[in-house]
């Protein structure tokens, strides 16, 4: 198994992007008046965290030294209505930011799902769904992380700070000039370790991507892993490759977070040591003494514990700053996707159809492939016939399916459904009047009935139960432990693939489409099933136009208009006997009983 090649967007980091920015002040805007009386709570709290070093100092000068219990009485109360106050601010920050966040994360995951759900199938075989729930969960959790507690965050360190600086220098500039001068030193650190942690920030996004990407191969693909004995082998590949690359990765980008507030330390411890050393020394000088009392010394030193933690913090948040422009391109350049088939703004609503379906010269490639997958293709099929088309695989039928739901658009040519381009009607006004059963149909979470009441939502639990007996679904669902009410698990894992396209017949009849789309539909039901349901398929098939895509000759014989695709072309068209008698590719497929199909 080879190392998978990652795409460029899971591994980048980004620097500042103001659209980016200003996007997101987009979603923040809503909550405008919260982040203010947040921002207040966060300014009182950092006046409050400033004052308590001065209150400190003015007890052991006013009160200590001065031998003034009321002095000292009434200093340490305001030192404790502070201290009051920093934990009534922070309490209430918090709880509001966190609203805030959860709200923000609630309407730009609801926008990308409403979205999502909006982008053509083309979109979805170029994006892995692994790459997909990655930007919805994680991404977007990285914006919150940012919204919530970053941005205030920068802005209460940077506060803090300047009070810092102006609560210092006030009580004496000299002890101040020491301090700064490991400011220097601490810079050189705190550009060494940003570009550190840009490199290892990169290297743990790509480690961690690849783990995401084998798990889910190996998860998707377990049945072949579980045939071919292949769980040593797996197992030992990523236990020695994927998850030891990403402790690695890991544990280096540890290394550096970790030396980065030790060194900060250091720095601090060393500052602290310079003032008490030179402030101690002027303490003892009797003339300097009146400017710098025992109070100003130990407020100095609290001051300084203080100064060193919010350029610690500044410089740690580089790295979630940087996770947030990264997530944020990948989410808003998935917002930023056009579906490529769209409703026009002059679109109809379709009214209730026949089903008469036509093709006028239509052909058709994909978006990033020049190469032509169907060719002037032109048919006919009235409403309420059954259309087979038949061919080798890759010949193009999926395609003339896809084109009638309107999961694509013609690259040239017209598709008309009752007369209507389906370019110029509403997309959900023709689905909802379609029906489509795949050769292995996806369950949803829930239960049996739940899935056959999928396409018709107020059906009663009697037409349920009518719509499975049609099919001869009903005799397998009885007995299930909990019969329609039991639970099929997420795709249906608990069912065969028989059993799974019975239910899809019921969930099909029972939505009573004009048009009927089956795709291969019974190629994975045994010849006992498939005998049981030709009774359920002419009922199902009765009155409504059907296109079948099927490699059985049971289900093709009967069909009114066979249509033989090859090549993306037209080769053949007409009934079983018409096509046999023309002894060509039809008949050829006949005789080997569709085995090259």
């Amino acid at each position: 198994m080879a190392k998978i090649a990652l795409p460029l967007d899971d591994i980048s980091a980004k620097g500042y992007d103001e659209k980016i920015v200003r996007r997101l002040a987009g979603y923040v805007k809503p909550y405008s008046f919260r982040l203010m009386i947040s921002l207040v709570l966060m300014l009182l709290n950092s006046s409050a965290a400033v004052a308590g070093p001065y209150l400190v100092k003015v007890a052991i000068d006013a009160g200590m030294e001065a031998g003034s219990i009321e002095a000292l009485r009434r200093t340490i109360l305001l030192y404790v209505l502070a201290i009051f106050i920093q934990w009534f601010s922070i309490f209430s920050r918090v709880n509001i930011m966190v609203r805030v966040g959860q709200s923000i994360i609630y309407d730009l995951r609801d926008q990308l799902f409403r979205h999502l759900q909006e982008l053509s199938l083309s979109f979805y075989s170029r994006f892995s769904v692994g790459r997909v729930i990655t930007r919805v969960v994680n991404d977007v959790g990285v914006l919150r992380e940012f919204i919530v507690w970053t941005m205030l965050a920068i802005a209460r360190d940077l506060f803090t700070l300047i009070g810092i600086l102006i609560a210092m220098v006030s009580m004496n500039p000299r002890l101040s000039l020491i301090t700064l001068i490991t400011l220097p030193i601490m810079i050189g650190i705190t550009r060494l370790f940003r570009r550190r942690a840009r490199e290892n920030y990169r290297r743990v996004r790509s480690a961690i991507s690849w783990v995401n990407s084998v798990l889910a191969e190996n998860i998707n693909g377990v049945r072949e892993v579980q045939a071919f004995s292949r769980q040593k082998h797996n197992y030992a590949f990523f236990r020695d490759e994927v998850n030891r690359n990403n402790l690695n990765a890991n544990l280096n980008a540890a290394r550096i977070a970790s030396a980065f507030p030790a060194a900060i330390d250091l720095l601090g411890g060393l500052a602290v040591a310079m003032v008490v050393l030179f402030g101690g020394l002027a303490a003892l000088d009797a003339e300097a003494r009146q400017a710098i009392t025992p109070g100003v010394l130990v407020a100095f030193v609290l001051y300084i514990e203080r100064f060193f933690e919010p350029i610690r913090d500044l410089s740690q948040r580089y790295d979630s700053f940087q996770s947030t422009m990264a997530g944020g391109e990948r989410v808003f350049s998935l917002l930023d996707i056009t579906p490529e088939v769209r409703d026009a703004e002059d679109a109809i609503e379709l009214p209730p159809i026949s089903g008469e379906v036509r093709f006028e010269n239509v052909s058709f490639h994909y978006a990033d492939d020049p190469t032509l997958v169907l060719k002037n293709i032109s048919f006919h099929a009235p409403a309420g016939a059954t259309v087979a088309l038949v061919g080798k695989t890759g010949a193009g039928k999926s395609t003339i399916i896809k084109l009638i739901g309107r999961f694509h658009d013609p690259t040239s040519g017209r598709v008309l459904v009752d007369g209507y381009d389906l370019r110029k009607v509403k997309q959900h006004s023709l689905r909802s009047q379609m029906g489509i059963v795949l050769q292995d149909p996806f369950l949803f979470s829930g239960t049996v009935a739940d899935n056959i009441r999928f396409g018709k939502l107020d059906a009663s639990d009697a037409e349920v139960e009518n719509a499975a007996r049609a099919v001869g679904a009903h005799e397998f669902i009885s007995r299930l432990r909990l019969g329609y009410e039991t639970p099929v698990e997420e795709g249906g894992v608990i069912l065969s693939v028989g059993q799974r396209q019975l239910i899809s017949f019921a969930r099909a009849l029972l939505a009573d489409p004009r048009i009927l789309i089956l795709d291969e539909a019974t190629s994975s039901i045994d010849l006992q099933t498939e005998q049981m349901i030709q009774q359920g398929m002419r009922r199902l098939l009765k009155g409504r136009t059907a296109f079948v895509i099927a490699h059985r000759l049971s289900t093709v014989v009967n069909a009114d208009q066979i249509i033989v695709i090859e090549d993306g072309q037209i080769v053949e068209q007409g009934s079983h006997d018409q096509l046999l008698a023309q002894r060509g590719v039809y008949s050829r497929l006949y005789r080997a009983g569709f085995d090259e199909s």
